[in-house]
């Protein structure tokens, strides 16, 4: 794995996906960025590296665009803009995501042996809270509640 850190960029393979973003023309962009997220989270076997290296710098892009998003900074990743994202692309991206972090993924499997491991999962969760924010649980409320 050429892997130099835990962000979404810092390995070989999403560093040369975030290069071939820049190389292909603008409006093929989306697809491309879809596609990656698409493999992931439509992957019903084991999720190899590759493939789950990229659908985590695609989903970062994607969040990169969400109004709760944060920007992805890397030199590794796409200089050139991206097209606006469709928002379909957030359901997408949080499934590859969870296909990503998931028992039959390759790429938790060598993150778990990592001593980073801990850190890289918590930094896919952040991508995944953005995304899919949790519900925080409804308190009661005391005007609703009255004895008969």
């Amino acid at each position: 794995m050429g892997t130099w850190d835990i962000g979404p960029f810092d390995n070989d393979t999403a560093a040369d996906f975030g290069g071939d973003l820049d190389e292909a023309a603008l409006e093929e962009r989306e697809a491309m960025i879809r596609s990656a997220l698409k493999r992931a989270a439509a992957s019903a076997d084991f999720l190899d590296t590759s493939d789950g290296e990229r659908a985590v710098a695609a989903a970062a892009l994607v969040v990169a665009q969400h109004p709760d998003g944060e920007r992805t900074c890397s030199n590794y990743g796409p200089s050139e803009p991206l097209p606006e994202l469709p928002a379909d692309l957030r359901t997408l991206a949080a499934d590859a995501l969870d296909q990503v972090v998931s028992e039959r993924s390759e790429l938790a499997e060598l993150w778990d042996d990592a001593a980073n491991g801990s850190k890289w999962r918590h930094d896919i969760t952040r991508l995944r809270d953005v995304l899919d924010p949790p519900v925080p649980p409804v308190p009661p409320q005391e005007d609703a509640l009255f004895d008969i």
